[in-house]
């Protein structure tokens, strides 16, 4: 019996970018949700626009809305973004890369 090292490195390559491409969404989304609870925004309302535009053009729209400086919404922005990867790291584990052997 042989052990395919390729097809081994080929499901882990998969496993691992499916992994971490949840991390990421989850981790936008929670972003997302801790800056619209800190700017008192209506529950669910930046979340949903995750899956349509990206976070910068999210960020630019509300700073026209609010008539806020955009620097002053990315420092929250940043802010809310390291809260909420505590949060998910505390949740789901740390989402660097399961070494192969």
């Amino acid at each position: 019996m042989v052990w395919d090292l390729r097809g081994a490195l080929l499901r882990k390559q998969e496993t691992e970018s499916a992994r971490l491409m949840d991390f990421e969404f989850r981790l936008r989304a929670r972003t997302m949700r801790l800056l619209e609870d800190e700017l008192g925004r209506e529950a669910g309302s930046l979340v949903r626009q995750v899956a349509l535009r990206d976070d910068a053009e999210i960020l630019a729209a509300l700073a026209d809305e609010r008539a806020v400086p955009l620097d002053v919404l990315q420092s929250r922005w940043v802010a809310c973004q390291s809260r909420a990867r505590e949060q998910l790291i505390a949740e789901r584990g740390d989402p660097s890369p399961h070494r192969l052997a």
